[in-house]
C-alpha cells in the first residue's frame, strides 16, 4: 500500500473537489484523485481548438452556484474565483430577426416579452416574483439532504394550495407553457431551458424545472466565471491544498477494496493501492461506483439490476469556434452581448420533433443550438480581436439509428460528426447569423462518443449523471435506498451529480455529502 489517507475522493470535479474541501476544512488528510490530466471534470476550460482561444469544454453559465454557500464559506475569491454578471442574462432568436431578451431587470425583460405579448410580459413578472419571495427556501432544499417522500407529501398537505404546488411541479412543460403564457415566442423563450436538462416538452416535471432556471437567472443572473468555468475547480483545489490536501490527476481508479462489510483503500488500474482509513466518496457517475468500483458482491443483485433500468437522458454534440472577430446577429446587438443564444423558428411544436427524432435514433433535422458566446462576455478568452465560442447541439442520439436530414450516410459518430456539424452551421448561418463560416478559423467538433471517451462520467454523451425526471430526483435520485450520498458499504459516499440536487454546476452535492460524511463520522 503506497499511502493512507483519512478520505479519499473520487473524481475531481467541482462537486467532489467541494466536498474535499469540507472534509479536509474539518481537519482530515484527503486525497482526491482523478483520471483526466486537470481537475474539473466537466467545468473545464482548454485551448481546444487553437493556442490563446480558451473554450469551455462544457459548462459556461454560473446558474444555481448562485445559490450556493460554497464560495463564501471556503473563501474562493482569495484562491482566483472571479465572476462577471451580464447585463443581458439570455436572448431567444427567430429566424425573421425577431428576439427577445432576459435583462438584468424585470421590466426590461417584461417590455422584450411584451413584443409579442403584453399579457405574458405581466405573468413572467409575477413569476419572477415568485421566486424572489422563495429563494431561501428554494436554496435551502438544494444546499440540504433530500427530504423522504412521506415527508415532502406531508409538507404538500400542510401547505396552502399545497396539492396545486404538487401538480406544478409534476407538470409538463406543454402543460405548464400552455397554462400560463399565449404567444408561442414566450413559450420557446422560456421552454428552451428544458433542453439543457435533456427534458423533452410532454416529460413530467419539465414546467417546474423550466420556472427555477428561468426565473434564477433573472433574479441572480447568467454569470460567467472570469477566466473560463476551470477557475472554479482551480480555485477549490487550492482551498484543498491550503487544507493539507493532495489532488493527483492521471489516476485512474480500478476498484474500491472492501474488507470486513468497510472500505479500506482504492486500486488503481496500474495496481497501485492507496489505503482509506475512513471515508471513501465519488462524484463519478452513479454507475461507475455502484457497479465497476464496488460491484454485486458489496451492493447486491437489486442494485446491479436498478442500475441497468437507470435513465441517462439525452445526448450532446458540441462544436467549439475559434473565429476571427464578433459575430453578427441578424437579431441585432443584443444577441451578440448574450451569453446564451437560443435559436429556433416561432413554433412550440419545434420541440416535439427534436425529441421524436432524437429519442428514436435519428440525426433531428433541425435540433436545438445553445450558442456560448464566451469571448463576448469575457474578453480574455480571445486574442485581441478574435471571438471563441462554442455551439452545443442540444439532444441527439448516443447510437445513430436514422438520419432526419436527409444529407448524412454515417451511422458511426466517428464517420457523422463532421457533416452534422455541417449542417448545423448552414442551419444557423441560414437563419440567424449570416456570414458565420466565413469567420471560422477553425473548429473542433466533439461527438457523444468523444465526450464519453475523454470522460467516462459522460455516460452515452449525456451530462447530467442521470435523467432530470421525477422519479430519479430528490430521495429518489440515483435509486430508491440510495437517496442520502451512502452506499450500501457504510463508509463509501456518492457526492456528483448523480445524488440530490442533480446536474449541472452548483456544488450542492458535494457540500451536502460532506455534511452527511461527517455528522455520520461525528456520531460513531
Amino acid at each position: 500500500m503506497s499511502a493512507t489517507f483519512d478520505a479519499i475522493v473520487i473524481g475531481a470535479g467541482h462537486n467532489g473537489l467541494t466536498c474535499a474541501c469540507y472534509l479536509a476544512r474539518a481537519g482530515m488528510h484527503v486525497l482526491v484523485l482523478d483520471q483526466y490530466h486537470t481537475v474539473g471534470g466537466m467545468a473545464t476550460t482548454e485551448e481546444i481548438t487553437l493556442p490563446g482561444f480558451r473554450s469551455d469544454l462544457h459548462a459556461f453559465g454560473y446558474q444555481f452556484a448562485s445559490l450556493s454557500p460554497v464560495p463564501r464559506e471556503l473563501e474562493l475569491s482569495t484562491f482566483g474565483f472571479e465572476l462577471i454578471r451580464p447585463e443581458i442574462n439570455f436572448s431567444h432568436v427567430f429566424p425573421d430577426g425577431g428576439i427577445i431578451s432576459m435583462h438584468r431587470s424585470v421590466e426590461d425583460t417584461v417590455r422584450s416579452i411584451g413584443r409579442y405579448s403584453k399579457k405574458d410580459g405581466n405573468t413572467w413578472r409575477w413569476w419572477a416574483e415568485r421566486f424572489v419571495q422563495e429563494q431561501e427556501q428554494i436554496a435551502a432544499w438544494m444546499n440540504s439532504p433530500p427530504p423522504s417522500l412521506a415527508e415532502a407529501t406531508s409538507m404538500f398537505s400542510r401547505m396552502p394550495n399545497g396539492w396545486d404546488e404538487y401538480r406544478f411541479e409534476l407538470q409538463s412543460l406543454r402543460s405548464w407553457m400552455n397554462e400560463q403564457f399565449e404567444a408561442e415566442e414566450t413559450r420557446l423563450f422560456l421552454g428552451s431551458f428544458a433542453c439543457h436538462a435533456a427534458v423533452g416538452p410532454d416529460d413530467m416535471g419539465g414546467g417546474h424545472l423550466v420556472w427555477l432556471f428561468a426565473s434564477l437567472i433573472q433574479a441572480l443572473g447568467n454569470r460567467v466565471v472570469k477566466g473560463g468555468m476551470h477557475r472554479l475547480p482551480l480555485a477549490l483545489a487550492g482551498y484543498l491544498r491550503s487544507k493539507g490536501g493532495k489532488v493527483r490527476t492521471g489516476a485512474n481508479v480500478n476498484k474500491i477494496v472492501v474488507k470486513d462489510g468497510r472500505a479500506v483503500a482504492v486500486r488503481l488500474t496500474d495496481g497501485e493501492v492507496i489505503g482509506a482509513r475512513q471515508v471513501v466518496a465519488s462524484s463519478t457517475d452513479p454507475r461507475q461506483l455502484i457497479v465497476d468500483f464496488l460491484g454485486e458482491e458489496h451492493v447486491g443483485g437489486d442494485l446491479i439490476k436498478g442500475m441497468q433500468r437507470y435513465e441517462w437522458g439525452d445526448a450532446y454534440l458540441t462544436i467549439y469556434l475559434a473565429l476571427d472577430g464578433p459575430l453578427t446577429y441578424r437579431s441585432g446587438a443584443d444577441a451578440g452581448q448574450s451569453p446564451y443564444v437560443h435559436p429556433t423558428p416561432p413554433i412550440f411544436e419545434y420541440f416535439s420533433r427534436i425529441y421524436s427524432e432524437c429519442r428514436s435514433g435519428q440525426l433531428p433535422a433541425a435540433p436545438l443550438v445553445l450558442m456560448c458566446n464566451d469571448s463576448a462576455i469575457d474578453p480574455e478568452r480571445a486574442p485581441p480581436g478574435k471571438a471563441v465560442m462554442k455551439l452545443i447541439v442540444l439532444n441527439v442520439p448516443y447510437e445513430i439509428k436514422g438520419d432526419a436530414t436527409g444529407k448524412i450516410s454515417g451511422r458511426s459518430w466517428d464517420k457523422a460528426k463532421e457533416a452534422y456539424a455541417d449542417h448545423v452551421i448552414d442551419l444557423v448561418e441560414n437563419a440567424y447569423v449570416p456570414g458565420l463560416r466565413e469567420r471560422i478559423i477553425t473548429r473542433v467538433v466533439h461527438s457523444p462518443v468523444d465526450m464519453e471517451r475523454a470522460l467516462p462520467s459522460a455516460v452515452y454523451g449525456t451530462v447530467t449523471h442521470g435523467a432530470s425526471l421525477p422519479y430519479q430526483s430528490g430521495e429518489q435520485r440515483p435509486l430508491p435506498g440510495l437517496g442520502h450520498y451512502r452506499m450500501p458499504v457504510p463508509n463509501v459516499y456518492l457526492c456528483g451529480s448523480g445524488a440530490h440536487p442533480g446536474g449541472g454546476v452548483s456544488m450542492a452535492p458535494g457540500r451536502n455529502a460532506a455534511h452527511v460524511i461527517l455528522a455520520e463520522l461525528k456520531s460513531r
